[in-house]
């Protein structure tokens, strides 16, 4: 109800509605002059005030470009602001998803149903999907009865499902790129007006604008992360490299590299010689597949991935020396960490290359060392210490020097006696045929079966202890000893001269033919006859010797009557002749026998 003296210009300044105007100029006709100006002004006020809100909500989008990094909170905010703006009943922002080649549901406001939010239309389709497809803004009065676009029955029992009556959709453009669009609805039917139209372009606008940011922050982030994953790697390969240069200065050993790679570049490191012994670290279950890696690494210079594993070959001049894995780790590796792991394997192929050059030297100079020893030829004792110091050898120390007999590889066997030797802290040499090892030792036996243990079950070893000085006397008693055990065919098998007694001075250069000739020439009736008959005169006669020729302490020892020793003494006089316990053909017998016995142990 107007008052009785309000003016025109009063219901402007109020914001007053339409029919305030009409009542006023009912009941002032005198004022119908001023009914259309102050209409049309009324108009002007209201469409800067629309026009104000508009600008204020693109500055608050504007804004939140800046203020907020998150993408779907800046989605949100300009989806809301536009549906209050035009007064829609529901707005909603789609992106394309092109290689599915269709339009899906980013953000909705005012949506009713739950199938509506989750949306996806095939570009082409329905208004949403002819906008995502052709980048032109649409609009239609009714989207039900109007027939340009292409109906889907599942998209109009969503778009019925929310009443929707009335859309509006514009199109979101990145650099003339159609990436999606956003669309207001209204749930009855009405037109929409160019303003409106205008206004969701430039939501529309902020909204590409917002995507496109992300995408670049996004880009800048990754950036970020590659730049600082790749200070990281340099760094870590400068902190490698200096502490490798710093292990190879030091003498240091494949162990000490395997533990800075597995430190450096954060995994399981091993090392391994070309047969496939572990030299350290930590073992890995798929050998063929590292084996084929490390070939190809060898060939072409540079490190292999074999499935979650890394293979670098250790290559000096031409040669395949050792190869290094990287496992255990479950992200892949960069160029600079490649690097890393190839520039390893160099330090690891030096480190043995060096290693084997010393051990290569240190074995001329033993071999000479123990050469000159057995020989006789280094008898003074400043030049022996120098000569002994240059391989940690302790001249004083209580010596043992085996002599081995080998039927297996003699180049194997050498390296394996060289091994030992370094373990023992011994020398090792070749002398005549045979292979010889010195070193401290407490027991002669049970280093002598430590040789045999190390070069095969084949290895006969002949034993003696001795000091420096003695060397030569103890190679003599050992190397009596190895021939005796051979000639007595226990091949494999380790002794020294006591050991043997008799048989080491009589065997000392004979073979196990001429051993076993002799037997049979001596005893060889008596043998046949206990085979054939099954009777024991060899037990008979060994046990008589053994009690200087008394019955019947012979006859207790082999538990029968000595009238069956007096028989079986008989028959044995029959087998061998009347002459066997003459002296010299006694003696004969007896030495067949202690043979027969040292054969069988």
């Amino acid at each position: 109800m107007t008052e009785p003296h309000e003016t025109f210009l009063d219901l402007l300044y109020t914001g007053a509605a339409r029919a305030d105007f009409d009542r006023l100029v009912e009941q002032q006709p005198e004022r119908a002059g001023e009914y259309d100006i102050a209409l049309r002004l009324r108009d002007l006020i209201a469409r800067h005030r629309a026009r104000e809100a508009e600008l204020s909500a693109l500055y608050e989008t504007a804004h939140d470009l800046t203020a907020i990094r998150d993408l779907d909170e800046i989605l949100t905010a300009i989806v809301r602001r536009a549906r209050q703006l035009l007064g829609a009943d529901m707005t909603y922002l789609s992106l394309n998803d092109e290689v599915e080649g269709a339009s899906y549901m980013k953000v909705t406001d005012g949506a009713l149903t739950r199938e509506f939010k989750s949306l996806r239309l095939p570009l082409g389709t329905g208004l949403l999907g002819l906008v995502a497809q052709t980048g032109a803004p649409y609009f239609t009065e009714d989207y039900q009865t109007d027939e340009r676009f292409v109906h889907r029955h599942y998209i109009d029992d969503a778009v019925a499902g929310e009443r929707i009556r009335a859309i509006l959709g514009v199109p979101l453009l990145v650099e003339g790129r159609v990436i999606g669009a956003l669309l207001a609805v209204h749930r009855s039917v009405r037109r929409f007006p160019s303003e409106e139209v205008s206004l969701l372009m430039s939501f529309a606008a902020h909204a590409s604008v917002a995507l496109e940011n992300a995408r670049l922050f996004a880009r800048l982030d990754e950036a970020n992360r590659t730049i600082s994953a790749h200070a990281s790697s340099v760094e870590a390969a400068a902190l490698a490299h200096e502490r490798m240069t710093d292990l190879l200065l030091a003498g240091g050993g494949v162990a000490e590299v395997v533990d800075v790679l597995a430190q450096v570049l954060g995994g399981d490191v091993a090392a391994w010689d070309p047969d496939g012994q572990l030299l350290a670290g930590t073992d890995v279950a798929d050998h063929d597949r590292i084996v084929e890696a490390a070939r190809e690494s060898a060939r072409s210079g540079h490190a292999i991935q074999a499935d979650r594993a890394w293979v670098a070959a250790a290559v000096a001049a031409g040669e395949h020396v050792a190869t290094v894995v990287l496992h255990g780790r479950t992200a892949g590796l960069d160029a600079v960490e490649q690097r890393t792991l190839e520039r390893g394997a160099l330090v690891t192929a030096l480190v043995l290359v060096f290693a084997r050059s010393v051990a290569e030297a240190t074995e001329r100079l033993g071999t000479q060392l123990l050469v000159d020893l057995v020989e006789g030829r280094e008898l003074d004792p400043d030049r022996l210490r120098e000569r002994a110091r240059r391989h940690t050898f302790d001249p004083d120390a209580d010596l043992v020097l085996a002599t081995v007999i080998v039927d297996a590889e003699r180049g194997t066997a050498a390296r394996c006696a060289a091994r030992l030797a370094l373990q023992h802290r011994g020398i090792s040499a070749e002398h005549h045929g045979d292979l010889l090892v010195l070193a401290p030792a407490a027991d002669a036996l049970s280093f002598g079966r430590a040789v045999r243990d190390a070069l095969g079950e084949r290895a006969t070893v002949g034993v003696a202890a001795t000091t420096v000085g003695g060397v030569p006397a103890a190679y003599d008693s050992a190397h009596r000893a190895a021939t005796a055990l051979r000639a007595l065919g226990r091949t494999g098998d380790v002794a020294d001269d006591s050991s043997l007694g008799l048989a080491s001075l009589l065997l000392g250069d004979a073979s196990p033919e001429a051993v076993s000739r002799y037997v049979e020439t001596t005893l060889g009736p008596v043998l046949a006859h206990d085979v054939r008959r099954g009777t024991a005169l060899l037990a008979t006669l060994e046990a008589w010797f053994d009690r200087a020729g008394s019955i019947a302490a012979t006859a207790e020892a082999v538990h029968v009557h000595p009238n069956t020793v007096s028989q079986r003494l008989g028959r044995i006089g029959e087998l061998l002749g009347p002459s066997w316990r003459e002296p010299a053909r006694s003696l004969e017998v007896q030495v067949a026998l202690r043979l027969l016995k040292l054969q069988k142990m």
